[in-house]
């Protein structure tokens, strides 16, 4: 009889019982029970045996040291979760559990209602996703023109692009700053928008280059002979083979205008057109932190964030690594 996942379940179930329990989470042994058993048996991979003899001593300590690491990156996250239930605005408490005494939603049901974060998330999803297509279009066109063609200045263009890498956004602040004002830019999401795509574009195009010089010429060359024009053999061709590249490059984009603050918080003076990051800081003042809404806001920020890397974790890996091996 063969269940897949059924024993990496069982063994992340017992060792994550009493962490649980410790926590105050009542129930806890059962609840990730059925959690990691359902996860087990949906991602993992098939072969595993419900009457496989007892795994090695070796095998049960790196399935012991992964939950240990799994835990202490969890806790944080149960933490917020404790702060973001707690009535009132507290931060510290001597208890532990993760439903504090009194727990109540209170902190949720204001976010939505008496707090613009609906439209703090609407503009984070339309600068970043504006921004995701612009800078995946243009470094999945200008890497495969520094893959694929010979012109002049194409080494000083790579230099140039590898080179721009080693200067984060922050420093190029003040520059660009000066130049949407001369625009008239400041103060509007296409001039945020313009700074998000020029500060991911160099990492993007390095990126789908190196990952094009593994696509065989050869492959193009047999789609030109068929009578595809070369427009046709990278659309129809190149772009498909490239879904593992195209995905890092479009996570890296949207990761870096979803999570950015501090220019955001510099071009952006309307409070009707901030993102989630500069809106989450108004919940801080001098004198007192809204401590209840900042968690809560921030368990529900990082929704997108993990949906989209359990989506498409499947070409997370081979994305960053054949890029990075030309044969």
């Amino acid at each position: 009889m063969r269940i897949r996942g059924l024993r990496p379940a069982l063994i992340a179930s017992m060792l994550w019982a009493p962490f649980l329990l410790w926590l105050g989470v009542p129930f806890g042994g059962a609840i990730v029970a059925a959690i990691v058993l359902g996860l087990g048996f949906l991602m993992a991979p098939p072969g595993l045996d419900l009457l496989e003899r007892f795994p090695r001593p070796t095998r049960f300590l790196s399935h012991l040291v992964l939950c240990a690491f799994s835990a202490i990156a969890l806790f944080p996250v149960l933490r917020v979760v404790s702060i973001s239930l707690r009535p009132g605005d507290k931060l510290l408490s001597t208890s532990l559990a993760i439903f504090p005494p009194n727990s109540t939603f209170n902190a949720y049901a204001r976010l939505f209602t008496d707090e613009p974060f609906l439209i703090w998330m609407r503009n984070s999803i339309l600068v970043s996703g504006v921004a995701t297509l612009i800078g995946l279009a243009f470094a999945s066109t200008a890497g495969y023109a520094f893959s694929r063609f010979r012109f002049p200045g194409r080494r000083a263009g790579l230099l140039g692009v590898l080179t721009t890498q080693m200067f984060p956004a922050t420093m190029l602040l003040l520059p660009l700053f000066i130049l949407l004002a001369r625009l008239q830019l400041v103060n509007t999401f296409m001039g945020l928008g313009v700074i998000y795509v020029s500060t991911a574009l160099p990492f993007s195009i390095w990126l789908m280059k190196g990952y094009y010089d593994t696509i065989p010429r050869s492959l193009e060359e047999a789609a030109l002979i068929d009578g595809a024009g070369r427009w046709g053999a990278f659309v129809r061709i190149v772009l498909p083979l490239s879904a593992p590249a195209l995905v890092i490059t479009a996570l890296f984009s949207f990761m870096n205008a979803w999570t950015d603050y501090i220019v955001a918080a510099q071009i952006l003076q309307n409070e009707a057109l901030f993102t989630l990051p500069v809106g989450l800081k108004s919940f801080q003042s001098n004198m007192t932190t809204e401590w209840g809404l900042y968690a809560a806001a921030a368990l529900i920020v990082s929704i997108p964030v993990v949906v989209l890397f359990l989506f498409l974790n499947r070409w997370l890996i081979s994305g960053l690594t054949l890029g990075g091996v030309k044969d």
